[in-house]
């Protein structure tokens, strides 16, 4: 059966401030326990902390995540540089799944660096997949653009067949497709979904006054800018249908995740997306 739990990259701040155990604690009083780790450093203390949150908590470590090669500035483990310690940590936390967040900045360039990287990655998740580890791949929006007729996303997906993917229906939605259907499309393919509401915000005042001052750019850049990282079920996506359809596949982990807080608690999110999937009938998946 799925579980739902949480994309700790919304718990960066609070994984720095107050370490992994405490902050894994904070959500498991909210009532999730399972966590996929992304944009946490993987340093021995953190690990540490992790294994203690699991041996403690009842923490589960869905995934973890990893780079096709780093990016100036970000740190991050790469199977590139860091195969083996990668290997390592999901062993130690009884991982078997990693996921590539997001194509290499560079790769987006063009077509023929997609086709790059899909290869590159296919060959690190048969690597991988001798260690008993499976590697997926987590979209967002560009992989919906088309060449020639067909889109991004299933060009990876048939280049690099050894690689799962990690779907994100926010994401699915911007891309301009249906979150429903997607997840049936590639329902042998996919493991973990990402659950991220798709709301339209309001425009802000500045926006107004800067249509008042004749800047009609401003307000048009407002304009086509109101799309909000919303959470679970305070948005437009059909969650019902979404988690029906996710439960169907076979997922295995549902992965609440919001990318922007517009001024709240990292917390108080977590709870009202916990607080409206309960109120879908879902306690069970928790």
């Amino acid at each position: 059966m799925a579980k739902i739990g949480v994309q700790a990259m919304m718990l960066k701040d609070s994984f720095g401030e107050v370490g992994a155990f405490q902050t894994l604690k904070r959500i498991t009083d909210i009532g999730y326990h399972a966590v996929e780790v992304s944009q946490i450093p993987m340093t021995t203390e953190n690990v540490d902390q992790l294994v203690r949150a699991r041996d403690e908590l009842g923490m589960d470590i869905a995934s973890l995540s990893a780079g096709l090669r780093g990016k100036a500035g970000i740190p991050m483990d790469t199977l590139t540089d860091d195969y083996d310690k990668i290997v390592a940590d999901c062993r130690r936390l009884d991982t078997t799944m990693v996921r590539i967040g997001m194509l290499p900045f560079d790769a987006m360039a063009s077509l023929d660096l997609v086709l790059e990287f899909a290869d590159q990655t296919n060959e690190y998740a048969e690597r991988l997949a001798a260690d008993g580890i499976r590697l997926y791949y987590h979209n967002h929006h560009i992989e919906f653009a088309k060449y020639d007729g067909k889109l991004l996303l299933d060009i990876i997906a048939d280049r690099a067949p050894a690689m799962g993917l990690e779907l994100d229906v926010h994401w699915v939605q911007r891309g301009g497709k249906d979150p429903v259907a997607t997840i049936r499309k590639y329902s042998d393919r996919v493991a973990m979904i990402h659950l991220k509401d798709y709301r339209i915000g309001q425009l802000p005042a500045d926006a107004f006054t800067a249509l008042e001052a004749g800047d009609f750019k401003t307000f048009m850049d407002a304009f086509t800018g109101v799309v909000q990282f919303a959470e679970v079920g305070e948005g437009n996506l059909d969650f019902a249908a979404i988690i029906a359809a996710a439960v169907d596949t076979d997922a295995e982990y549902l992965l609440v995740e919001q990318d922007q807080l517009y001024g709240r608690d990292v917390f108080d999110c977590l709870q009202t997306s916990y607080d409206n999937l309960v109120a879908l009938g879902h306690r069970d998946l928790f």
